[in-house]
């Protein structure tokens, strides 16, 4: 198993960083080095508060624990620094000044949500999203059938006229 000396790791993760913003794979495919160990040195980075987003796409696709790093480093900053570090990371200030009330309303008295929450919401709106299917087919149907009604009446003539 090869060492990696602290150096190439900053140097790889500083790629999947934006504005550079490299996927795991390219940046795997280009060193050899396994994606795995990659996500690995990505969240080791990540919990030493270096704003490596999960989705490093959009920003607006980070994850709220990158989120809410870019809005700490950037709090105490003036204008003029933080439209540097905005142009580091390839951001925008309106995307941090709109992530900035989120995490200000956030009670902290909630909690983590629980997965059996999770599990239950997800299978609600399954059932939900079946039942508005079948609604819509049901719908579909009595909507062609009437329009075949009516150009059967037109071709044919009603009962009531013979």
């Amino acid at each position: 198993m090869p060492h990696y000396s602290q150096e190439l790791r900053e140097q790889i993760v500083k790629k999947m960083m934006p504005p550079s913003s490299q996927t795991v794979a390219a940046i795997s495919r280009e060193t050899g080095i396994s994606q795995p160990t990659l996500y690995a040195w990505k969240k080791q980075f990540r919990t030493q508060g270096y704003v490596v987003p999960s989705k490093s796409s959009n920003p607006d696709r980070w994850d709220g624990k990158a989120k809410l790093a870019a809005v700490i480093q950037t709090a105490a900053m003036n204008e003029s620094e933080r439209s540097a570090y905005c142009r580091e990371y390839g951001l925008y200030v309106e995307q941090l000044d709109a992530w900035t009330p989120s995490f200000e309303i956030m009670d902290p008295l909630e909690g983590p949500v629980r997965k059996a929450d999770l599990a239950a919401a997800r299978k609600l709106n399954r059932k939900l999203e079946k039942e508005l299917h079948r609604k819509e087919r049901a719908l579909a149907e009595a909507a062609a059938l009437l329009t075949l009604s009516k150009k059967a009446r037109a071709i044919w003539g009603s009962d009531e006229d013979a």
